[in-house]
């Protein structure tokens, strides 16, 4: 998961949860906030009328009556004003809830009971409101916290991600331009990724620093390949010739003359191991050009004509079947080492009168070369360290385990995918990958 995804998910869970908390917290608190609206409705109404109170207006309402009496058309509201007897002891305005029945309709109101003296008069006033206003109090609050809460979570939510984004810009341009484009520390761009973080400044300094390592180790390595196949192959071609010679000193015993056989083989054979390793390595360092038009077929053909007495030796049957004739850009020589080092262990680790089979497909808009043999197949222990170098597939054969450790340098060079499938006893098969780039011609 992203840097910015997790920012954004820990961001968006505790604004959740913050929003949540509050809410609950509104709701909990929601019947006191509508009581309190609604009772200084109550408070507001009863000031109003006190203030504006007269003689004219009590004797009107009174009218020679104890008790006035006031409803409203939908009965939300009331207006009661008593004449009580004096002497009556100052006291603060109370509000309660209660029903009262008004014209046969029972309801809960929220009434406020206050005493005060007109004029040395002692009146009573009750003002009501149905707790149905009270209600909508409730559901005016619900909605509008709902909305406020929502919309503060949306932006939010916006500002953080495009916050973070702008924030790890520059961590991703450095994860991008300085790490996964690089295939060659030579072509390394040093140039700072332009950022005020000081994070991303440390980072992007701490990688230049290690590719510059990386680089003058790269050339000392390149420079040391390059001198030590100079050095050991130098002594190896001297030892040759004198060994040659030897063998042709006249009247030479013979029992002398099988060790210096044996002497040229193991010099022949620490020769093919250096110029193995060599290979390897100029193609991991990326000293081979990918400029030739190759064809596989053409390729293919080639090899088998190399390698066609190999077969006849062991009576085996080539079986060449490719659907199309596939082009691609690379280096012509690597693939004929690659294609005849899996053409070669198919020879070698196959049965006698067994068959190898090259069949070229496209799947996923891919295309695929399979070859497979018939032999006696890999253990699948064997076969998870079959690129391995100097691991061989089959212990009994003579060999030094290199041929498919070359295989997979070369493969990753021209960017192939290689994979291996075997089973004991029903033979190998080798499917080389090609990348979608390559060209098709019927």
């Amino acid at each position: 998961m992203k840097l910015q995804v997790k920012f954004s998910l820990y961001n968006a869970i505790t604004k959740i949860a913050i929003i949540l908390v509050l809410g609950a917290i509104i709701l909990f608190s929601l019947d006191r906030l509508a009581f309190n609206q609604l009772d200084n409705r109550l408070l507001k109404k009863k000031g109003k009328i006190i203030e504006h109170l007269s003689d004219a207006e009590i004797d009107s309402l009174l009218s020679n009556e104890q008790t006035f009496t006031d409803y409203n058309i939908l009965k939300e509201e009331f207006i009661i004003l008593t004449d009580i007897p004096d002497n009556q002891i100052d006291s603060a305005a109370t509000i309660i809830t209660e029903k009262r029945e008004i014209e046969g309709d029972i309801e809960f109101y929220r009434i406020l009971n206050y005493k005060f003296t007109y004029h040395k008069n002692w009146y009573k006033l009750e003002l009501g409101e149905s707790m149905t206003a009270l209600k909508g109090i409730k559901n005016s609050i619900r909605f509008y916290m709902l909305v406020v809460l929502v919309g503060a979570l949306v932006v939010t939510l916006l500002t953080d991600f495009a916050f973070t984004n702008f924030l790890l810009k520059p961590f991703y341009l450095i994860i991008d331009k300085k790490i996964n484009k690089v295939n060659d520390p030579s072509h390394y761009n040093y140039e700072n990724i332009p950022t005020n973080t000081d994070d991303f400044k440390i980072l992007d300094n701490s990688i230049n620093s290690l590719m510059r390592k990386i680089n003058t180790l790269f050339a000392l390595e390149k420079q040391f390949i390059a001198n030590v196949s100079h050095e050991l192959l130098t002594p190896i071609s001297i030892l040759s010739t004198r060994f040659e010679n030897m063998l042709n000193t006249p009247h030479i015993p013979v029992e002398h003359e099988n060790k210096i056989f044996a002497s040229l083989k193991t010099l022949n054979r620490l020769k093919f191991i250096i110029n193995s390793l060599l290979l390897i390595s100029k193609v991991e360092n990326n000293q081979y050009l990918k400029t030739e038009e190759i064809s596989l077929t053409e390729e293919l053909q080639d090899i088998y004509e190399d390698l066609e007495d190999r077969m006849a030796d062991k009576a085996l049957v080539y079986h060449l079947n490719l659907k199309s004739n596939y082009h691609f850009t690379g280096n012509k020589a690597l693939i004929h080492t690659l294609l005849i080092n899996i053409i070669n262990n198919a020879i070698k680790y196959n049965n006698e009168s067994g068959e190898i089979r090259v069949e070229g497909t496209f799947k996923n808009h891919q295309y695929n070369l399979t070859i497979s043999d018939n032999g006696p197949g890999m253990s699948q222990e064997l076969l998870e360290s079959a690129f391995d170098r100097f691991q061989r597939g089959n212990t009994q054969e003579n060999g030094f385990g290199l041929g498919l450790a070359i295989v997979q340098s070369i493969a990753k060079f021209h960017k192939i995918d290689i994979k291996i499938q075997s089973e004991l006893s029903k033979g190998t098969s080798v499917i080389l990958v090609f990348p979608n780039e390559s060209n098709l011609i019927s």
